[in-house]
């Protein structure tokens, strides 16, 4: 074991050699050192969250992990806490120093909910999950597809790979209740299941889908979270939830394109592409029109 000091604080690093990633041979070390660099980006979009956490104590690719809500025994009095809509305690994931420590127990994702303690919506989201035998292509597709129409409406949107399978879309909005964003998700996903009924469907049951990409807009429910931005996803590759532009999306991109091993590249050349999920909720007021409707 050995120990580093991050903002003051003493940070246990166990087992560092322990190889989380069997096929990229990441080590926790190696994941830890990717976090660092990770944490100017994701912090700002999970401070003040409450925190759930995906556990693989044995890595990528070992049937044993647990999700983590509740600060375990032995915490450390610098992590801070927060509480969820329900009153329970969870980890507020603010600081890097908590982030390491998150990483040393080998949390290879962090996921956050749809709304703050207060009921107030972070953004509205679209959930596009491909069926069996379709492609990331197809996801794509229909994101495209969500993104002229959002633009024809003068709403602005920002799109993220899951890091596994699919396709995220972020509406920005301005002092909304979970309620209200509940009804304009429904809308919108019976919206583009009737407009593209042979590709895309709301049907809650896998079997009752068929080869159409799954529009969840469920998944934006009380109590349930999402993969935030920038986090790491326990798949083989190492990906890493990653907003990506439309023009990307319309050249093609794979989920496995953004990676632990060059995501801090990227965010340096870029920097966050999510910032206006953050700051444009304060006035996108052509959401604002469209609810007037």
């Amino acid at each position: 074991m050995s120990t580093i000091t991050v903002q003051g604080s003493t940070v246990s690093i166990t087992n560092p050699d322990k190889v989380l990633f069997p096929d990229t041979g990441m080590t926790k070390a190696g994941y830890i050192d990717v976090l660092a660099k990770l944490a100017p980006y994701l912090l700002p979009h999970t401070t003040g969250q409450p925190l759930t956490a995906i556990r693989y104590p044995h890595g990528v690719g070992d049937h044993e992990f647990f999700y983590q809500k509740r600060p375990p025994k032995g915490t450390p009095d610098w992590v801070s806490i927060t509480t969820g809509d329900n009153g329970e305690t969870f980890i507020n994931l603010d600081s890097m120093k908590t982030l390491l420590w998150l990483g040393n127990s080998a949390a290879l994702e962090f996921h956050v909910p749809f709304c703050k303690p207060d009921g107030m919506l972070t953004a509205l989201v679209f959930d596009l999950d491909p069926s069996e035998g379709q492609t990331f292509e197809d996801v794509a597709a229909c994101a495209l597809s969500v993104r002229e129409t959002l633009t024809e409406l003068g709403v602005a949107c920002y799109a993220k790979t899951s890091g596994a399978s699919g396709l995220q879309i972020y509406i920005p909005t301005r002092r909304m209740m979970f309620e209200e964003g509940r009804k304009i998700n429904t809308f919108f996903g019976k919206y583009f299941e009737a407009k593209h009924p042979d590709s895309v469907t709301i049907e809650r049951l896998v079997k009752n889908r068929g080869r159409k990409l799954y529009f969840d807009y469920l998944q934006m429910g009380h109590g349930k979270s999402i993969i935030c931005v920038y986090s790491p996803r326990a798949v083989p590759c190492g990906a890493v939830s990653m907003p990506v532009t439309w023009e990307e999306l319309e050249r093609g991109v794979s989920p496995c394109d953004f990676t632990l091993s060059n995501a801090a590249q990227r965010l340096k050349e870029k920097g966050d592409l999510f910032a206006p999920v953050l700051n444009e909720g304060k006035s996108n007021s052509a959401l604002e029109e469209i609810l007037k409707r």
